[in-house]
C-alpha cells in the first residue's frame, strides 16, 4: 500500500493525448481483472493462469500462494457470484498498475462459507506486451 501512497498521478498536467492512454490502460486492466475473475469461477484453470506472471504471489489470511498453490485451491472453491465497487487504478509507472476495490462475494471453499466484502489489491505488469497480475492479496471487511 505504500506504493500507492507515494505514487500519485496529476492528471490535471497531463496531455489529452496521455489521458486518453491512461484511460485505454485503465479499460484493460479492469476488463482483465474481471476476465480473471470469471476464469476463476468457472475453474478454468488454463484461461486464469495466462493473467498470471510466472512468479506470481497471492498474499491471504489462510498463506501465501503462487500460481500452483491458486490454480489447486481454485479447484476447491465454489464462487457463485462477484461483483466490483470502487475500482480505483494507479500508474506508478508506464508498465506497472495497482489495483484496489472492493469485491462482494457469494462463496464457499473446502466446505466453509467465503461470502462477504473483500478489500482487494492486484499488482499488474506489463510484459511482452500483455498486462499480467504479478501480485493479488484481499482481506474481508469486518
Amino acid at each position: 500500500m505504500a506504493l500507492i501512497a507515494v505514487a500519485p498521478i496529476c492528471f490535471a498536467q497531463t496531455s489529452p493525448s496521455k489521458l486518453d492512454k491512461s484511460a485505454s490502460k485503465g479499460t484493460a486492466i479492469t476488463d482483465s481483472e474481471k476476465a480473471a475473475w470469471e476464469a476463476y469461477k468457472n475453474k478454468q484453470a488454463d484461461a486464469f493462469k495466462k493473467y498470471l506472471t510466472t512468479d506470481y504471489c497471492g498474499v491471504y489470511a489462510e498463506g501465501i500462494k503462487n500460481v500452483d498453490k491458486e490454480v489447486a485451491d481454485m479447484e476447491k472453491t465454489e464462487l457463485r457470484d462477484y461483483s466490483f465497487a470502487d475500482m480505483k487504478l494507479v500508474f506508478p509507472s508506464a508498465d506497472v498498475a495497482v489495483a484496489t476495490y472492493k469485491a462482494t462475494l457469494q462463496s464457499s471453499s473446502g466446505g466453509q462459507d467465503t461470502s462477504g466484502t473483500y478489500n482487494v489489491a492486484s499488482v499488474w505488469i506489463k510484459k511482452g506486451g500483455k498486462w499480467l497480475v504479478i501480485f493479488h492479496s484481499d482481506v474481508k471487511s469486518q
